[in-house]
């Protein structure tokens, strides 16, 4: 575990604001500790697609909603890392604020809870939600990103929706940030797609008819994935950076319609 997020840990209880030392996004090893704690709160198993010794700790500053410096850990896929040291760093130039941004264990793996709370994670070797199979979670390649601001969306066979979490059902629903007599919504993830897809996080859940994740953010090719985690980790990052350079070629190419338009072309071609 590191000194960073060990003093995380103590500023609710010392009652100031540590601001971390960091002249970027910091990316380590996973200790044994910490392994055994993602083990102990059943983040992690022997079944899951990736072992700790594939994980990387991404340790960065980020913005409260108050405008103050924090310090943020997730924990991602090895080959990943630096992008996802990239985005955050960029989130902080932008002072794009993210709630607080803690490791699963501190939620024993629970979903529900990490939404309940407002906390943007990353790794947790569970299964998709209503399924089976390994969500992109599990192999350290999703992100989930503010979920007050970014809900996630579920529908039965009456058209009834659920909203994930309740907290944001008065106020993430609405997508539309410029509004008559309405003040600007700060966390929302439209206003940083474009900067994900730019590092491989080409799959938002914002694009999906059934369910709507807007918090969810991942490369958005399954079979990537799954190759990623078989390869070691040299070869992982190759094709991971071959998988960046086809996206940001083909909307260099791109010259007709909408940003938004040619960005999902792109993805689209991407992806396939």
């Amino acid at each position: 575990m590191s000194i960073a997020f060990a003093w995380r840990q103590l500023m609710p209880l010392i009652g100031f604001c540590v601001i971390a030392p960091l002249a970027q996004a910091d990316i380590v090893p996973l200790s044994e500790l910490q392994c055994e704690a993602m083990r102990t709160a059943g983040v992690i198993s022997d079944t899951a697609p990736v072992g700790c010794e594939r994980l990387r700790q991404v340790t960065f500053r980020h913005v409260d909603f108050a405008g103050r410096t924090r310090i943020g850990d997730i924990v991602v896929l090895d080959a990943v890392a630096p992008h996802v040291q990239a985005i955050f760093d960029a989130l902080y130039a932008r002072r794009f604020p993210l709630a607080k941004a803690q490791p699963m264990e501190l939620y024993r793996g629970d979903d529900q809870a990490a939404m309940a709370d407002n906390n943007t994670s990353a790794f947790n070797a569970r299964p998709i939600t209503g399924g089976t199979r390994w969500s992109l979670h599990a192999y350290g390649v999703a992100i989930d990103l503010n979920p007050w601001q970014n809900p996630y969306l579920s529908f039965d066979d009456t058209g009834t929706a659920r909203v994930q979490p309740a907290a944001a059902a008065q106020a993430g629903i609405n997508r539309l940030d410029s509004r008559p007599n309405k003040p600007t919504r700060a966390g929302m993830a439209e206003d940083v797609v474009d900067l994900f897809a730019e590092q491989g996080f080409l799959g938002w859940g914002g694009y999906w008819d059934s369910p709507i994740d807007y918090q969810h953010f991942e490369p958005g090719s399954r079979s990537l994935v799954e190759q990623m985690a078989r390869a070691t980790p040299e070869q992982a990052s190759r094709l991971f950076d071959t998988y960046i350079a086809g996206y940001t070629a083909c909307m260099a190419r791109a010259k007709t319609g909408s940003h938004a338009a040619r960005r999902a072309s792109c993805v689209a071609q991407s992806t396939r």
